[in-house]
């Protein structure tokens, strides 16, 4: 299978103005991520993994090496990457059905057409009943919920994620990341999730890239090979998921098994 989005000997070096010196914040990064794969990257903070991504969004440019999706070289955003930010990064004066439609409107598409996306994609996030409120009048787990089938909608070619469920409770965090598997795989998307968390990468993932401190380079690249669909309540006293999270918990704190 042809990768899809491939990462080169990325690096990134950027001025800190306190520190009045240059900071090495990325060095030598190459990865590959295929087609419907979930990949998470982890590590510690400062590490470099949201600037990753930010790399992959085109809204940052590398300082070396090169990133492609779909073997064209990433020179600024572009609708084959969609964000989903920890923010939720919402519309407020648009209701949920508005937000949604909002990429396949600025396509042009039919009317009919954005109404169908829309009611998919509503239904398939749970929010049906809801598509008439503004995100104030929804609970975090709603609005971010909302915030994934907004981008969802626009049919990216990766889905790209910068700790989405950070700001939300935990009990909430573990309902959407099982939801986000199901949604994902049924899907098939291509995701590059970004988080702290290392139970929360496993839970999730194909593979869990797992980045060193500053300079952020990779110490570890391990496939996850733990059935889906994944649940909480089958998966937290498995003696499986707890070999990954420690392995990688040994990969980033630099010690060995």
């Amino acid at each position: 299978m042809t990768d899809l989005l491939v990462a080169r000997n990325v690096s990134k070096t950027y001025f800190d103005t306190v520190a009045n010196d240059n900071v090495v914040a990325l060095e030598d990064v190459s990865l590959a991520i295929r087609p419907h794969e979930f990949v998470s990257v982890i590590g510690p903070s400062g590490c470099g993994k949201s600037t990753f991504l930010r790399m992959v969004a085109g809204l940052d440019k590398p300082t070396a090496g090169e990133i492609t999706v779909s073997g064209r070289k990433i020179t600024g955003p572009g609708a084959d990457r969609g964000m989903v930010f920890q923010e939720y990064a919402l519309l407020p004066w648009k209701t949920t059905a508005a937000n949604i439609e909002f990429g396949p409107r600025l396509k042009k598409l039919p009317k009919a057409e954005r109404e169908a996306i829309t009611r998919r994609f509503v239904e398939l996030v749970g929010l049906k009943g809801f598509e008439n409120k503004y995100p104030h009048q929804l609970s975090g787990g709603m609005r971010q919920r909302a915030a994934v089938a907004r981008v969802l909608a626009n049919n990216p070619t990766v889905l790209l994620m910068d700790e989405p469920f950070a700001a939300v409770d935990a009990m909430t965090r573990q309902h959407l990341q099982e939801e986000l598997t199901a949604i994902t795989a049924r899907e098939r998307t291509t995701v590059l999730f970004i988080t702290h968390a290392i139970e929360e990468a496993v839970f999730l993932s194909d593979r869990v890239i797992a980045l060193s401190g500053r300079p952020g380079r990779i110490v570890a690249d391990l496939a996850i090979e733990l059935p889906r669909p994944r649940r909480w309540d089958a998966l937290v006293n498995d003696a499986r998921f707890a070999a990954y999270r420690d392995e990688l918990t040994r990969c980033i704190h630099g010690t060995k098994a």
